[in-house]
């Protein structure tokens, strides 16, 4: 049986990742930060002329699934990454901004 997932233990592996391949003078915010822009910007390329309705259904094909699961894959590492090197708790700050949102537009 595999452990939970969590953060800290996505982090971890990504840290362990990176220094096995000596990347880490490579992850600097600035770098991280425009490798998390290249990240995005290919996931929205999958969706870039699809209609409203056939973006909805973009999982249904097994090929164009398994991209955007690829990149949002993607995306995420490089946040994880980039949170890990400027010390930020991701879930904390999500935490703190839903609150924020909340505040400032009150139902």
């Amino acid at each position: 049986m595999t452990e939970p997932l969590d953060v800290a233990k996505l982090q971890r592996r990504l840290a362990e990742f990176a220094a096995a391949r000596n990347w880490q003078p490579y992850h600097t915010p600035k770098n991280l930060a425009a490798a998390l822009s290249v990240e995005a910007s290919e996931l929205v390329e999958i969706f870039q002329w699809s209609t409203p309705e056939e973006s909805a259904r973009v999982m249904t094909d097994p090929d164009t699934a398994h991209r955007v699961t690829d990149e949002v894959a993607d995306v995420l590492a490089y946040l994880l990454q980039l949170c890990e090197v400027l010390g930020i708790d991701p879930l904390a700050a999500l935490d703190a901004k839903i609150d924020r949102n909340e505040r400032r537009f009150p139902i």
